[in-house]
């Protein structure tokens, strides 16, 4: 019986051509009687001819060695029997009739470790125990007393090979990820990029890596991603301008926190100050008609700030009249969010001198809608901003605008946020930040002839 192990043959099948078949029985009818079993090769094919003790194409022989790896077919055989097996190489003539000849020794390969390569394959490589080479890979204090040789073999192979540390492995070993997680409205915002330019600066500075998620403000997203990022193994959480609504299981540090909670250390601006230095700065200039933009009920700052800027006007004898109060609605990070506030004041026919915007970005759109108007900043109006975000002096006219110092506030955070990681001093619930008024363009005193003329 003729076996061919091939894709084509079936179970006991033969898929062989007359010239193969022929020689296939004439090499079998005379080694029957040979004790081991022998081979032929034709072309890729190999015969294999059972001899007395070969049960199966799987046996071994009396010497323990398996004979049949390479037949693929799982029959019994029995004596005088054989099989036909693929196996690469070229087409050989008949096998010779004695004992087949010691396959000619391989050449060495080269060594071609896996990708990406571990510790114990580059110590195999090296033939060095996987701690001397996380010793010197690592630069570790018992590495001085490793050889500057074999050093130079280390640094040498894993620079050959692209080897990396186990960055798991190594946060397992020391119980750290060196990843924190950064909340954050949206990711477009002059705010929170330039609060993040901060965080970046001093995470860098520490060898720490941060994941950010943009929650776009929805209270479903806020409950959920803290718990997706401490899948992710960071080891603390920056929330800038974030409605935490409970504590959280690691350290936490807000900036612009909504509230106090338990365990949150708050980055807070200190608005009785931005509001002194924004109403002073304007009545000083002979402001009495004051406009005013109150921020979205969403924005941490928004209340703070209205009730800083409330009791300073009340102060200075100023009175704020309802028809120059505009609420923000819109949850929009563009000068859009600002043009149409001067619209709705002049369409209520009550004149005011000057307005103090929420925000920079809307304080850009509000000038560009006075323009659109007829009226000049700050020939007619004079605007006041807040934040004073990259683009602010650029601006035409500049726009004079109370600072935060949101690269500091982000700088500040993070430090304080690794501190807690660390477990090093304490800190106060709150960390006060004190603002800036920064007079460029946009404002100057009152043009009365205008006042005359309404």
């Amino acid at each position: 019986m003729v076996l061919l192990a091939d894709e084509e043959a079936g179970d006991g099948g033969v898929v062989v051509d007359d010239e193969v078949a022929v020689a296939v029985e004439d090499f079998a009818a005379g080694r029957k009687d040979g004790h081991l079993a022998d081979a032929v090769g034709f072309g890729e094919c190999v015969v294999v001819l059972a001899a007395d003790d070969l049960k199966s194409p799987q046996s071994e022989d009396e010497d323990g060695e398996d004979r049949g790896d390479d037949v693929l077919h799982d029959g019994e055989a029995e004596r005088g029997e054989f099989f036909v097996a693929k196996t690469p190489g070229k087409r050989t003539d008949r096998a010779p009739k004695g004992p087949a000849e010691p396959p000619a020794e391989e050449p060495k390969r080269p060594f071609l470790p896996p990708r990406p390569i571990s510790l114990r394959t580059l110590g195999d490589y090296l033939d060095l125990s996987p701690a001397t080479i996380s010793l010197v890979l690592n630069n570790a204090p018992g590495v001085r007393s490793i050889p500057q040789e074999t050093r130079d073999r280390v640094v040498a192979a894993a620079k050959k090979f692209e080897y990396r540390p186990s960055f798991f492995a190594r946060s397992l070993r020391r119980r750290q990820s060196f990843s924190i997680g950064v909340l954050v409205p949206e990711l477009s915002d002059g705010y929170s990029v330039l609060v993040m330019n901060g965080i970046e600066e001093v995470l860098i500075e520490e060898g720490y890596f941060y994941l950010t998620a943009s929650h776009r403000r929805k209270a479903d997203l806020i409950e959920e991603y803290p718990g997706l990022l401490m899948d992710r193994s960071v080891e603390g959480f920056i929330a800038i301008d974030t409605a935490l609504q409970h504590s959280l299981p690691l350290p936490v540090v807000a900036v612009a926190a909504h509230q106090s909670l338990p365990g949150v250390t708050r980055i807070v601006l200190d608005h009785r100050r931005a509001a002194e230095v924004t109403m002073r700065h304007l009545y000083q200039l002979g402001h009495r008609q004051i406009a005013f933009m109150r921020g979205q009920t969403f924005s941490s700052d928004s209340d703070d700030r209205w009730k800083s800027l409330m009791a300073v006007a009340k102060e200075l004898g100023l009175e704020v009249q309802p028809e120059l109060v505009v609420q923000l609605e819109q949850n929009l990070s563009s000068p859009e969010l600002g043009y149409p506030v001067p619209l709705q004041l002049l369409a209520r026919k009550k004149p005011f001198t000057a307005l103090v915007s929420y925000n920079d970005i809307a304080a850009i759109g509000a000038i560009r809608a006075l323009r659109d108007h007829g009226l000049r900043v700050p020939d007619d109006i004079s605007v006041v901003g807040f934040d004073d975000i990259q683009g602010a002096a650029y601006h035409t006219p500049s726009l004079t605008t109370v600072r935060q110092p949101l690269n500091t506030m982000g700088n500040t955070a993070a430090r304080i946020l690794l501190e807690r990681i660390r477990g090093g001093r304490e800190f106060p619930e709150t960390v006060p930040i004190v603002p800036e008024l920064i007079i460029r363009e946009s404002t100057m005193p009152p043009n009365l002839n205008r006042m005359k003329k309404k």
